[in-house]
């Protein structure tokens, strides 16, 4: 999203620009469902997978920073209020901002996205409609989705894992609650794009 090529956009980016560090957070935990490296655990919470994964591991160098560090991060079971304080996805969450400042696509004060951040979000969704399923879709495909529609495109595309692992609304029952949305904490939260896109509730 960052490098101007909307035809293949960036799901962390895109997440991070619509929803703040915990929609960016909920790709990450996708990516790692797709790849059979995470599952639910006990309600409202995730973990690492108790199989092996089939496909490539999550700590190869082709997965995103923010992937790696929640797999390393769900060392123990965690829902997503949990997850967003542990310090390796704080620090990749805050590196991934970083990246897109000198990018041009987040400003540093206020902190969030510029406009032509905004802008670009608001086309990439009128080209990439809400999908009713799986059908046709790469994990791509899925990823951008929930990056662009948060707890919408959770419910169509993963309508079980979504809720059991507390991805969707506030997050897992073992949480007492989320820390206030911040862009600077990496905290949880929802960004509204000023398009009319926002989602019922964080995602």
């Amino acid at each position: 999203m960052g490098d101007g090529r909307p035809e293949e956009p960036d799901p962390y980016t895109v997440a991070l620009v619509r929803g703040g560090p915990r929609a960016a957070v909920t790709v990450a935990v996708l990516a790692l469902r797709l790849r059979g490296a995470v599952e639910a655990g006990r309600p409202g919470t995730m973990r690492t997978s108790r199989v092996t994964p089939s496909r490539e591991h999550p700590s190869a160098r082709t997965a995103h920073p923010l992937e790696r560090a929640v797999h390393a991060s769900l060392y123990r079971a965690a829902g997503m209020g949990e997850l967003l304080r542990r310090a390796a996805v704080r620090t990749a969450l805050a590196d991934l901002r970083s990246e897109l400042t000198r990018a041009g696509t987040f400003r540093t004060f206020p902190p969030g996205p510029t406009l032509g951040a905004r802008r670009l979000l608001r086309r990439v969704r009128a080209e990439r409609p809400l999908p009713t399923g799986r059908e046709g879709l790469s994990g791509h495909d899925v990823l951008l989705a929930v990056a662009l529609y948060g707890d919408a495109a959770l419910t169509v595309l993963e309508p079980r894992f979504a809720p059991d692992a507390g991805l969707l609304g506030r997050g897992g029952t073992a949480d007492k609650g989320l820390l206030p949305h911040s862009w600077g904490g990496g905290s949880g939260g929802s960004f509204t794009d000023g398009g009319g896109g926002s989602d019922s509730g964080p995602a």
